[in-house]
């Protein structure tokens, strides 16, 4: 299959059909963005993809992810066949959120039952190893979160050089150090709670004690933040470790208004 690309630097963010949601997908289309992955938590149903696309002309979507334990298989490709073909090459399917005992079996079924969308086409929200192998087997690559550059190339070691590896990125533009950390903390502080992302940090070597009191050097490696100059130097990291694109995912501390302004301030740096 050919390698899928995003170019080198995207956008992460949680939208619905709202207005505001939609005046900011095509603020970040203006900006030159080419691409925005939508996160799986916010989304309020398949409809909100086609309502993105829709308002918008070029930028491409990105599903990062889609739980295969909230959408049937069935429901998922009607909406890709859709969007594919009214705007071609629009959508891409990513997929995740498989919990329970046996989450790569859960996932490798509802590939099986995906035979509508064409494997170039789909990614894995994947993080450990056997789930970055069956992202490699199955899917045109994998789209990682909460990782660091060493842990990209490790993953572009893992999934071999034909497959995309699009890291998301927490991002704070703010060079003031106190603040920036103190922004990325509230935001780290829910994730080191969720098992799967609390093993794949310990097998990235932070320790219980860094999970639990967050120490500079931990959230350093996980959230970009400064200046617009000095965050696109960090996240360039990814890239000379492996990555084909990091998406970035700005967080201001506060709830609800998407950072355009944010997206608007690193754009020069990052396009």
């Amino acid at each position: 299959m050919n390698k899928l690309s995003f170019g080198p630097f995207g956008i992460t963010t949680g939208l619905t059909s709202s207005p505001e949601s939609l005046a900011a997908v095509r603020a970040a289309e203006e900006l030159g963005y080419p691409a925005i992955w939508l996160s799986g938590g916010p989304l309020p149903g398949l409809q909100t993809i086609k309502d993105l696309v829709e308002a918008t002309s070029t930028i491409r979507f990105i599903s990062g992810i889609l739980s295969v334990d909230t959408y049937p298989a069935e429901d998922v490709t009607a909406t890709y066949s859709a969007i594919e073909a009214a705007t071609p090459g629009r959508f891409t399917v990513g997929l995740g959120g498989a919990h329970g005992p046996h989450p790569v079996a859960t996932i490798t079924k509802y590939l099986d039952q995906l035979d509508g969308v064409p494997a170039e086409h789909q990614l894995l929200a994947a993080l450990g190893p056997r789930m970055l192998k069956l992202a490699g087997e199955r899917t045109a690559g994998a789209y990682p979160f909460l990782v660091t550059s060493e842990y990209s190339a490790q993953a572009r070691a893992a999934l071999g050089a034909d497959k995309l590896l699009a890291v998301s990125h927490l991002v704070v533009v703010e060079p003031d150090a106190d603040r920036a950390r103190g922004i990325a903390r509230d935001t780290l502080s829910f994730f080191t709670g969720i098992p799967g992302y609390a093993a794949n940090l310990r097998r990235m070597g932070f320790t219980d004690d860094d999970l639990t009191n967050l120490p500079d050097h931990m959230v350093d490696a996980l959230a970009a933040w400064g200046t617009p100059t000095q965050i696109a130097e960090s996240l360039h990291k990814h890239l000379a470790a492996g990555a084909d694109h990091v998406a970035i995912n700005v967080i201001t501390g506060v709830t609800g208004p998407q950072p355009i302004n944010q997206w608007r301030a690193l754009a020069p740096a990052l396009l």
